[in-house]
């Protein structure tokens, strides 16, 4: 699944192609994605300028003049941007066409990923009213970490996946903060001190902004805007690296699973 530093990657990539521009036509192949996509879509658009485009945890926000088409690329979902005619393909279920000649097209073998319209606030929308802050904010730190973990049994990767705690650290980026952070990734989360939460929220911060720096991580099924994939997988320390040797002390990596997904670590750099 695309993580925050792949949608972020998006999110910078269409920006310079279709901010400020009208939106000439929308079309809907396919509207069986997670939630319909509004069959009155092409009408609520046609006309309207985007003007800009922001993104919540790992939703887009395309905001127009009246209202906002929220995205989530959920599993396998991409968005392309054309400058020519193309015919779609099997996959391409919604397009945007721009005054500038710039086609917005959303390709999602899966259908899991979304394409709502609101003109509610976004604290008023059911996608966006629970989540806890982002990542990359000054909200976010050792102190909220270390506050709302109190008691709690929870294995410490899985509570920083809760999006009431923290948005957008998937099982990657999880992974990789922990090891950065020295901490493994099945302790409670309550037996985890100030000082060490303040060690893994820089970690989590430090980890999606070298990965939104090279373009989000290759995965099976992600591109760029630009049909090109990510590079940070070639940077990756534990994920996807189970019983390979360590890159800090050389010793085997451990592989478990935690809330049903694969979680590696060192058990000597990781304590």
């Amino acid at each position: 699944m695309p993580e925050l530093p792949e949608v972020e990657t998006t999110r910078r990539g269409l920006e310079p192609h279709i901010v400020g521009q009208q939106v000439l036509a929308v079309v809907i192949r396919n509207a069986a994605l997670r939630w319909p996509v509004p069959a009155e879509l092409p009408s609520w658009l046609q006309g309207q300028r985007l003007l800009r485009i922001e993104r919540r945890a790992k939703y887009l926000l395309f905001r127009f003049e009246q209202g906002t088409v929220l995205a989530h690329l959920g599993m396998s979902g991409s968005m392309r941007i054309l400058n020519q005619p193309m015919p779609p393909e099997t996959h391409d279920h919604v397009e945007l066409s721009f005054g500038n000649g710039t086609v917005l097209r959303y390709n999602d073998p899966r259908r899991f990923g979304a394409w709502l319209y609101y003109q509610e606030s976004d604290e008023e929308h059911f996608l966006l009213n629970r989540l806890g802050p982002e990542p990359l904010s000054e909200e976010f730190d050792g102190d909220r970490l270390f506050a709302l973990s109190r008691k709690k049994k929870q294995a410490v990767k899985l509570f920083l996946m809760d999006n009431h705690v923290v948005v957008g650290v998937g099982n990657i980026y999880a992974n990789e903060a922990l090891f950065n952070a020295g901490i493994r990734p099945a302790v409670a989360a309550g037996r985890i001190t100030r000082a060490r939460y303040h060690l893994l929220a820089q970690a989590v911060k430090a980890v999606l902004q070298q990965a939104i720096r090279s373009g989000g991580t290759t995965l099976k099924d992600f591109v760029n805007s630009d049909g090109k994939p990510g590079y940070f997988a070639q940077q990756l320390n534990v994920y996807g690296r189970g019983s390979l040797p360590c890159k800090q002390c050389s010793g085997p990596l451990k592989e478990i699973r935690l809330g049903g997904r694969t979680s590696v670590y060192c058990p000597q750099c990781q304590q």
